[in-house]
């Protein structure tokens, strides 16, 4: 992949895509192919297969997915195993088909078992139960690590597959209802600071430890993947080191500036206990995140504050 390559960066305007594409822009990569769901439905197998054809892109990077929290995962089940299967196996294959040199396939850290060991190993996948709170995302995505890898071994196609932890930053989504635990508790106490509330209620009991990697530090990692790894399996991205919901909580109570209290409803659910997963293979070939997690929400609040008019934080 070289400045002048044709990139296709599928999901560009999420989470994920938007900060690779502001990664791969400020690297001088001038041949950017960018389609917004409305231009290009990438369920739609016909219409995925004529823009392949048409564009011939030389790079993949796969961010596009339906993605969200616990409540939406749950409430929404069949949308979310239905549409992630959809566009992973139709944008690999055609990938594939239409001459593709190297696609990078984004996963999750919610494809290890519930129990995994911690930190959790990228050889700790199929080896236990999932949590039965997104398993339908989690099983999409599984597949696609296998499709990568399946692709790899019948038709020698250099697909690679990472597996980020729990993302947050610019572009984040901050709805109450479908979004994941940071951005809606930065929202939670913002909106709770304006209303002068004694308190906010955070879900689940506060004890569930999770790792967060600002996203612009997951976009450096992916373009340092398409340029160094060319193994069969899935590498895990990741700070590598974790916090409690209640001091995440906490931290995002201090950056927002809320003088009131915490209160945890029991009520609901905690999903996985742990997730942190094991970054020594990533480590092992050079790369290591930069932000860190105070100063990440900082920003990612202040983000939120020149923000709040887009669509995604109704």
């Amino acid at each position: 992949m070289n400045k002048t390559s044709r990139i296709f960066v599928a999901g560009h305007r999420g989470l994920v895509g938007s900060a690779i594409v502001r990664r791969l822009r400020a690297d001088d990569f001038s041949q950017l192919l960018l389609r917004s769901s409305a231009e290009l439905d990438l369920r739609n197998q016909g219409a995925v297969e004529q823009f392949f054809d048409a564009e011939r892109p030389e790079a993949v990077f796969l961010a596009a997915a339906r993605v969200g929290g616990i409540h939406a995962n749950d409430t929404y089940p069949a949308d979310f195993i239905r549409d992630n299967l959809q566009i992973q196996t139709n944008v690999i294959d055609a990938a594939r088909r239409f001459g593709t040199t190297k696609l990078l396939f984004l996963g999750s850290s919610c494809i290890y078992p519930k129990h995994a060991p911690q930190p959790m190993p990228e050889s700790c996948l199929l080896t236990g139960p999932l949590e039965p709170t997104n398993e339908w995302y989690a099983i999409a995505k599984i597949a696609g690590v296998k499709m990568c890898q399946a692709y790899r071994r019948q038709y020698q196609f250099n697909a690679v597959a990472a597996m980020p932890t729990n993302l947050y930053g610019p572009g984040d989504n901050f709805n109450l209802q479908n979004s994941h635990v940071l951005p809606a508790l930065i929202r939670k106490f913002h909106e709770a600071k304006l209303r002068g509330d004694a308190e906010v209620v955070v879900w689940g009991t506060g004890t569930p430890r999770r790792e967060f990697l600002h996203v612009d530090d997951l976009a450096d990692a992916c373009l340092f993947l398409m340029q160094h790894y060319e193994g069969e399996q899935p590498v895990n991205i990741g700070w590598g080191e974790d916090v409690t919901i209640q001091e995440l909580a906490g931290l995002i109570q201090e950056a927002v500036g809320f003088a009131g209290k915490l209160r945890f409803d029991t009520s609901k659910p905690d999903g996985t206990p742990r997730k942190l997963l094991d970054v020594s293979v990533l480590k092992a070939q050079g790369w290591a995140p930069r932000i860190g997690l105070r100063d990440g929400i900082a920003a990612t609040y202040r983000w939120f504050l020149e923000h709040q008019g887009d669509y995604r934080s109704s």
